[in-house]
């Protein structure tokens, strides 16, 4: 599997740098390079691109503000970004455009691999949920990553998904305590089969087939009640209709 990635950096050497760790890597494939951010957004728009190693401070348009861009975009082929910076107060906001990692220069060719095997990581789990539901109509697994390995969690078995700053908790029928992953709420809604769960919460993804009870305001799964948002609330009440239908 090749990861079609592009660098942004203003700085010429920096993207140099970037460029030749890209090209040392096997399972990267440089597609681009840009010196300022609207090139590169006008290329992701016409391109496929799944990575963006991209700086924070440029100027007209900045990596955050690009990041912010392509986050509000709902897709989900949407490219994933690294954050290459020399400022470690972005950290906080990178967390919120949902970055898949932050790099802070100067980096090593160490660190840099370790952030892009965490991609390489993502897209092959990714792409094996694809295959699968190709394969399958009826998705019966995924892969998640559990600290240094893959493991693989069946559908049914997932009562909710609990979504915290940097990592998610897997709450399962068959487990005492959850399983926990380093990966972000969004990332599993992107995964889930959209017609087996359904995302309640800014915190929380809920199994469809594991409800007990409902409310207006709440779902009840396993004895734990879970809130429904009000970002959340106009789709759940839309499947409450069918429901009760």
């Amino acid at each position: 599997m090749k990861i079609k990635c592009i660098a942004v950096d203003d700085e010429p050497l920096a993207l140099d740098l970037i460029c030749s760790f890209i090209e040392q890597t096997s399972f990267l494939s440089l597609e681009a390079k840009f010196e300022n951010a609207i090139d590169a957004l006008s290329f992701v728009h016409s391109h496929e691109v799944d990575l963006i190693f991209l700086d924070i401070q440029m100027p007209d348009l900045s990596g955050m503000e690009l990041a912010r861009v392509l986050d509000s975009n709902k897709q989900s082929n949407v490219p994933r970004i690294i954050f290459t910076t020399a400022y470690n107060q972005f950290a906080i906001e990178g967390y919120k455009v949902d970055a898949m990692d932050y790099l802070l220069k100067p980096f090593s060719y160490e660190e840099f691999l370790k952030s892009c095997t965490k991609a390489y990581h993502f897209f092959e789990s990714k792409s094996s949920q694809s295959n699968t539901s190709a394969d399958n109509p009826q998705q019966s697994y995924i892969f998640i990553k559990v600290e240094y390995q893959l493991v693989k969690v069946v559908l049914k078995d997932i009562l909710y998904v609990e979504g915290y700053k940097d990592y998610v908790k897997v709450h399962l029928a068959d487990r005492s305590s959850p399983l926990l992953s380093l990966t972000s709420l969004k990332n599993m809604e992107e995964i889930l089969p959209e017609n087996q769960f359904m995302r309640i919460h800014r915190s929380y993804i809920i199994s469809l087939d594991h409800i007990q009870s409902i409310t207006k305001n709440t779902v009840n799964i396993s004895n734990t009640t879970i809130a429904v948002s009000e970002n959340y609330k106009d789709n759940f009440l839309q499947f409450v209709n069918k429901w009760i239908g």
